[in-house]
């Protein structure tokens, strides 16, 4: 298991340091989330932030776009450092362009779907992911409950992509911990994002261990 800490999580009053600090602690992406307010009823932050804290790290930026257009910002995205971006089938985009524009500039794509969504929404456009991002929890806040209902949907998309034959990773994201990381791996969730389990943790590299050999 690959495990992404998700930076909603973190003291933004140290952004830099709490990047350098999960780097240090054994994770394998840094899991930044972008919300516009309109999307999803929050604000975050956006590429000008991303680029300032990029130095901190060598580690996959994952960023992942919580907003209404992302189209429109796959430039500046890139431009501030991200490796691999995912964005919702739900959002206002034309998901093969927008797929098509961010691999323009060499970087990985992958979809998101929301707790509601039907992860067939995504198998048209599979053979041209890097990632499938399935969410755990309604997207907007961190701190949430996790929704155990949701891994059926990495077992259909598993199944899918492996009738296929397709090198794409499944990512889950919300309320992911060590009492359940274990039932995401069954499932056949590739990547973990966890917020609260890691940053509010006593011994952060310890529990990043254990999340990863979960299985």
């Amino acid at each position: 298991m690959l495990i992404a800490p998700s930076l909603l999580s973190c003291d933004f009053s140290r952004f830099g340091e709490e990047i350098k600090r999960m780097d240090e602690a054994g994770a394998d992406y840094m899991h930044l989330d972008v919300m516009d307010g309109h999307f999803v009823p929050n604000i975050t932050f956006g590429a000008p932030v991303i680029k300032f804290v990029r130095k901190f790290t060598d580690k996959v930026f994952d960023v992942h776009l919580m907003i209404s257009e992302p189209f429109k910002y796959i430039d500046d995205f890139c431009d501030a450092g991200a490796d691999l971006i995912t964005f919702h089938i739900e959002s206002d985009s034309d998901p093969l362009e927008t797929i098509n524009k961010i691999k323009s500039r060499n970087v990985k794509a992958g979809l998101v779907v929301k707790p509601k969504t039907d992860i067939e929404s995504v198998f048209p456009y599979l053979d041209k992911l890097d990632m499938v991002l399935i969410m755990t929890v309604e997207p907007g806040f961190g701190g949430q409950s996790f929704m155990a209902d949701m891994l059926p949907k990495a077992e259909k998309l598993k199944a899918e992509i492996n009738k296929r034959n397709l090198d794409v990773l499944i990512e889950a994201d919300g309320g992911i911990g060590i009492n359940n990381i274990a039932d995401c791996a069954k499932a056949g969730v590739d990547v973990a994002v966890a917020g609260t389990a890691v940053f509010k943790a006593e011994d952060p590299k310890a529990t990043i261990a254990k999340l990863k050999n979960c299985d």
